[in-house]
C-alpha cells in the first residue's frame, strides 16, 4: 500500500468518523457506524496482509510479511554499541552529534550486509548509542560479527619522518629528541607462517588526511598478492594528490583506531583519487577485513555494551506458546461472555475480534517489531477492551432493572459507563505514553502496542457494539435482554470488615518488602545490574546439579544457576559476570560432551547499561504514577488519587515480592507484566471511583 494511499483512505475514515458524531439522526449513524466499521477493519487487514513471511518448500522466503517479529520471537543476535566522545583539540572530549550517529549506522549498515542476512534492524538509541539486529544469524558468525562491529573505528593517513629512518635511528643513539609533532609507534608486520615483524616507525601525531574521505574499498587479487584498493572523495582526492607529490620515496602509514595497518612507500605522485595498499604478505581474510573497516569509517570509537543472542527454536517455541496461549484466552473470554451475557455478549465478542484486527493492522501499517512484552501490550489492551462491554452490560442491568424500556436502557448504559470508560483509557495512555518517551527495546514495544489497542479498544467498545445494538433494534432481532447474576448479594459490609482486610494486606505487604529488602539487588536480573545471562538445553534432562558440578574449581560455580520450563521445554539458566558467557560455555562444552548441549540465549549487559534501564523504569514508574495521581485528582478528588496509587503499590509490592520469593530474578520481560498487572489494577480503582460518583450524583439529585 503505498503512503499516498494511506493518507486518503486515512483522511477519509476521519470525514466519516466527523460525520457520525455530528449527525442526529439514528438511521444515518447507523449506516455511517457501519461503514466506518467495515472500511476500518477491511483497511487494518489489507495493511497486515500477509502478516509474517511466506516461505516456500526449501526455506526461501517468497513474500514478506508486514509484521517483522523480535529477536525474542524468531532467534538471532542484537548488539548496542555506544559511540564514545572523540577527543578535541584541547584534550578534552567533543560530543557526540547527529551527523556522527548517522555516519556510524551506514558505516555499521554496510558491515553487517556482507552477512547476507536479511532484513537487519539498525536504529539509534538517544543521543549516542545504535541498536543493531541481525535477524538468523549463525552462531558460526557471531564472533565474526562482534568483531567487525568493534572493529569499526576511526581512520587516519599519517606521514612517516621523510628521511628514511635516520632520525629514529639517532633519537634511540641519544643524539636527536623527537619532534613534537611526531610520535614514535610499533608497526607489526604479518608475516605468512611466521611470527610478526615489528617495525619501528617516527609517524605524525596529526591525521594528514582522514578516513572520512574514503569514498569506497575493494579487496582484490593484484601482481603482488591481495591488494585493497581505495578511491577518495573530490577533496580526499585533491589532499592525498599533493601530498603524495610533495612526498615521493617516503613512506605514509594507514592507522586504524590507532594502530598502523600498513605503511607503504610513495613510489610516484598519485592523482584521481585512487590508490592501492599491496604487500606479498597480505592474505585474502586481511584484505577483505581491511576493506571492510575501510568503507566509510566511523570518525568515533565504538563500544559493544550489550549483546543478546536467541536461537531460533527457542524464538519458535516462544511464539508457538504466545500464539496458544492467545488463542486459549480469546476463546475463554468469547465463550464466557456468551455465557453471562448471551445475545449482547456475542456483540460484544464481534467487537472483540475486530479489536485485534485493528491492533494487528496498524501494527503492520507501520512495519513494527512484534516482541513478548508487545503480546502482553496486546494482551492488557483485549482485556480493557473486555472491561469496557463489561461495564456498559453491568449499567444495562441496573437499567433494566428500574424498569425503563430496552432502548433507553441501552442509551443510558453507554452514556453512564462513558465516563468509566474513558478515564481508565486515559490512565492506560498516560502510563504507554510515558513509558514510550523514556523506556527503550521491548518495553517500548509494549507501550506501542498498548497505545494502539487504547485507541481500538474506544472504538470498538463504543462504537461497534452501539452500531450491533442499532442495527438489532431496527431489523426486531432484539426484543428482552437476559444475562446471569452470579453474584447476588447486597448486604456485604465492605466498610465494616475493612480493618481484616487491611490488616492482612499489611503483612502481606510487609512481608514481601522484607523480602525485597533481604534479597536487594539479588532481585534484579542481567537486564538491569549487567552481566551475563546464559540459557542452555541439552538432548537428555539435565539438572542444575550438574551443570554446577562441570563448572567446579573454575570460579564460576557461584554463579546463578536454575531450572526453567519453556513451552515445555526443560532449560537451565546462567547467569555469571560480565564476560564469562564465552568461557562457560567453552566450559559446558568441554566437560559434558555427550549431553547434546545447546545454547538458546546469551545475554550481554555491560554495567552501565544495566545501571541506565533500572533508572529509566524507576523514573518511568514515578512520572506514570505522579501522572496517574494528577489525573484521578482531576477526574475525582485527592482522596481518590491517594487511595489508587497506595492500592496500586500495594498490588505491585506483592506481586513482585511473590515472584522473587519464588526465586527468580526481574528482567524487561517481567517488566512487561509488572506493567500488564498494574494496568489492570488501575483500570478496577477507576471503575470504583466512578461507580462511587455516580452513586454520590444520584443521591444528591434525589434519585435512585
Amino acid at each position: 500500500m503505498t503512503p499516498v494511499l494511506t493518507f486518503f483512505i486515512g483522511l477519509a475514515i476521519l470525514v466519516l468518523f466527523g460525520w457520525y458524531f455530528a449527525s442526529e439522526s439514528d438511521r444515518l449513524r447507523r449506516i455511517l457506524g457501519t461503514v466506518l466499521t467495515i472500511v476500518v477493519t477491511a483497511f487494518c487487514l489489507w495493511s497486515v496482509y500477509p502478516p509474517f513471511d511466506e516461505k516456500g518448500p526449501d526455506g526461501t522466503v517468497i513474500r514478506r510479511g508486514k509484521i517483522h517479529l523480535g529477536l525474542d520471537l524468531q532467534g538471532g543476535t542484537s548488539f548496542l554499541i555506544r559511540l564514545e566522545p572523540p577527543a578535541s583539540p584541547d584534550g578534552g572530549k567533543r560530543p557526540i552529534t547527529k551527523a556522527m550517529v548517522d555516519q556510524a549506522i551506514e558505516a555499521i549498515r554496510k558491515r553487517v550486509d556482507r552477512f547476507g542476512v536479511s532484513e537487519p534492524i539498525i536504529t539509534p538509541q538517544g543521543n549516542d548509542r545504535i541498536l543493531v539486529q541481525i535477524p538468523g544469524l549463525d552462531a558460526a558468525n557471531i564472533q565474526e560479527a562482534r568483531a567487525q562491529l568493534s572493529r569499526v573505528a576511526k581512520l587516519e593517513f599519517r606521514l612517516v619522518y621523510p628521511d628514511n629512518g635516520q632520525r629514529l635511528k639517532a633519537i634511540d643513539e641519544g643524539k636527536e629528541v623527537i619532534p613534537p609533532e611526531y610520535r614514535i609507534e610499533t608497526y607489526k608486520q604479518q608475516v605468512e607462517g611466521g611470527k610478526p615483524i615489528e617495525e619501528r616507525l617516527l609517524v605524525k601525531k596529526k591525521a594528514d588526511l582522514g578516513g572520512n574521505h574514503v569514498s569506497r574499498a575493494a579487496a582484490g587479487y593484484g601482481q603482488e598478492g591481495w591488494e585493497v584498493t581505495l578511491g577518495f572523495d573530490t577533496e580526499g582526492a585533491k589532499t592525498f594528490g599533493q601530498i603524495t607529490e610533495a612526498n615521493v620515496n617516503h613512506r605514509f602509514a594507514i592507522v586504524l583506531d590507532g594502530v598502523i595497518q600498513s605503511a607503504p612507500v610513495i613510489k610516484t605522485a598519485i592523482y584521481g583519487g585512487n590508490a592501492v595498499i599491496s604487500g606479498g604478505r597480505m592474505d585474502e581474510p586481511e584484505a577483505r577485513n581491511l576493506s571492510s573497516v575501510l568503507e566509510n569509517p566511523l570518525q568515533t570509537p565504538v563500544k559493544i555494551e550489550e549483546e543478546r543472542q536467541v536461537s531460533a527454536s527457542l524464538g519458535s517455541d516462544s511464539i508457538k506458546s504466545g500464539i496458544y496461549s492467545g488463542i486459549a484466552g480469546f476463546v475463554l473470554v468469547v465463550v464466557f461472555m456468551v455465557i453471562y451475557y448471551r445475545l449482547v455478549g456475542l456483540i460484544a465478542d464481534i467487537a472483540l475480534l475486530i479489536n485485534c484486527v485493528m491492533v494487528v493492522g496498524v501494527l503492520g501499517m507501520f512495519n513494527s517489531v512484534l516482541t513478548l512484552p508487545g503480546i502482553a501490550g496486546l494482551i492488557l489492551s483485549l482485556g480493557i477492551a473486555v472491561d469496557a462491554n463489561v461495564l456498559i452490560y453491568e449499567r444495562l442491568r441496573d437499567e433494566i432493572k428500574q424498569g425503563k424500556s430496552l432502548r433507553v436502557a441501552i442509551d443510558t448504559s453507554y452514556r453512564k459507563a462513558f465516563s468509566a470508560i474513558f478515564d481508565a483509557h486515559v490512565t492506560q495512555f498516560l502510563t504507554a505514553a510515558i513509558l514510550f518517551w523514556l523506556a527503550s527495546g521491548p518495553v517500548k514495544g509494549f507501550a506501542l502496542t498498548l497505545t494502539i489497542g487504547i485507541v481500538a479498544s474506544m472504538f470498538s467498545s463504543l462504537l461497534v457494539t452501539y452500531t450491533c445494538f442499532s442495527w438489532a433494534f431496527a431489523l426486531g432481532w432484539l426484543k428482552r435482554v437476559s444475562m446471569l447474576h452470579l453474584i447476588r448479594s447486597k448486604g456485604f459490609d465492605f466498610l465494616g470488615n475493612a480493618p481484616k482486610f487491611v490488616s492482612i494486606s499489611a503483612v502481606a505487604t510487609v512481608l514481601c518488602l522484607g523480602v525485597l529488602l533481604m534479597k536487594g539487588e539479588r532481585t534484579l536480573g542481567a537486564d538491569f545490574r549487567g552481566g551475563d545471562l546464559l540459557v542452555i538445553s541439552a538432548a537428555h534432562k539435565l539438572t542444575p546439579d550438574q551443570v554446577r558440578g562441570a563448572l567446579a574449581h573454575t570460579g564460576f560455580q557461584n554463579s546463578v544457576i536454575q531450572s526453567e520450563k519453556v513451552a515445555n521445554r526443560d532449560l537451565i539458566s546462567i547467569r555469571a559476570d560480565s564476560g564469562a558467557a564465552d568461557k562457560i560455555k567453552a566450559r559446558l562444552s568441554e566437560a559434558l560432551p555427550t549431553a547434546g548441549l545447546k545454547f538458546e540465549q546469551t545475554d550481554h549487559v555491560g554495567a552501565l547499561v544495566g545501571k541506565e534501564l533500572a533508572t529509566k523504569s524507576a523514573l518511568a514508574l514515578a512520572l506514570g504514577l505522579l501522572g496517574i495521581f494528577v489525573y484521578v485528582s482531576f477526574r475525582f478528588a485527592t482522596s481518590f488519587a491517594v487511595g489508587s496509587l497506595a492500592a496500586l503499590a500495594h498490588d505491585l509490592i506483592i506481586t513482585i515480592g511473590i515472584f522473587c520469593l519464588s526465586g527468580r530474578e526481574l528482567s524487561l520481560i517481567m517488566v512487561a507484566a509488572v506493567l500488564t498487572i498494574s494496568g489492570y489494577s488501575i483500570n478496577d480503582k477507576i471503575v470504583v471511583f466512578d461507580r462511587i460518583r455516580s452513586g454520590l450524583r444520584d443521591r444528591l439529585s434525589g434519585s435512585v
